[in-house]
């Protein structure tokens, strides 16, 4: 699902990855337009998408770290990844978590000052 006009680096970057460590992985040149890949090199970065620790892409890079139901790393998709994350939300809410607490509220999340920012919905 690409335009093929833009360099293959900007083209990965729309699937929710770091450009730079799949060419690598894939031994393909970053400035190269995307609609000039070959089969084969297409074929090379979408096994390496599906099958990150396959080669060698470390745990912390991948973008669902210990799953909570089986405490697995992996590397998601775009819808996949959205559904994960509502998924978590609804489950924090549920439990009565202060996070989800806060998500639920619309308020921040991570620790910052509320009293002055933030005012506008």
């Amino acid at each position: 699902n690409s335009s093929h006009k833009q360099k293959t680096a900007y083209e990965i970057l729309t699937c929710d990855w770091s450009s730079d460590v799949c060419c690598k992985k894939a031994e393909i040149d970053m400035g190269q337009r995307a609609g000039e890949l070959t089969a084969a090199q297409l074929e090379s970065l979408m096994l390496i998408v599906a099958n990150p620790r396959q080669f060698r892409i470390p745990d912390w890079f991948l973008n669902r770290q210990k799953d909570f139901k089986d405490g697995k790393y992996s590397q998601l998709s775009s819808n996949a990844l959205d559904t994960k994350l509502r998924d978590d939300l609804e489950r924090l809410k549920k439990i009565r978590n202060h996070r989800g607490l806060r998500h639920y509220w619309g308020i921040r999340v991570r620790g910052q000052h509320t009293k002055t920012t933030g005012r506008r919905k």
